[in-house]
């Protein structure tokens, strides 16, 4: 045997994984770097300059810039990627919250009752208009228990 074998390219399935595991780590630098440049754009801390300085190490010199980034800010990179997505969740939760309730006007008849009785406490009602006004609540024509029929009068 004289001639050089290569191993890789003496068997086609050898050489694809290769070629897949090349454009695996392609596509986990590219992954890797606009990664990089995000969190160079949304970090708050930094000043412009800073964002200036840190953008220009990573396009001219890119491996060594997203590297170095990495080694110097990955820590900080976690915890803003992590604080961010905190706050959408919290902002996810409000949101569903406050369209559940529908919007935070309606009421529940136990906000309605302790309001109620709030009312009578400071003598702003009487007895009689309490229980009146108790009865709407609880039989769910008062304000807080609206029927679908009242609240839609088409019947929708």
């Amino acid at each position: 045997m004289t001639a050089q074998t290569y191993l890789a390219y003496d068997f086609p399935l050898l050489s694809a994984f290769w070629t897949i595991l090349w454009v695996f780590l392609w596509i986990m630098w590219f992954v890797l770097l606009f990664r990089v440049v995000f969190d160079i754009f949304r970090d708050d801390d930094l000043s412009g300059w800073a964002k200036a300085g840190w953008l220009a190490f990573c396009i001219l010199l890119p491996f060594l810039g997203v590297f170095v980034y990495v080694i110097a800010r990955g820590k900080g990179m976690g915890h803003r990627e992590t604080a961010r997505a905190r706050a959408q969740q919290q902002a996810m939760d409000t949101y569903i919250r406050e369209t559940a309730r529908g919007g935070g006007e309606r009421r529940s008849s136990v906000d309605e009752l302790a309001r109620l009785s709030e009312i009578r406490a400071r003598g702003d009602i009487t007895d009689e208009e309490f229980d009146r006004a108790k009865e709407l609540v609880l039989s769910g024509s008062g304000p807080s228990g609206a029927s679908a029929s009242a609240t839609y009068p088409s019947g929708r």
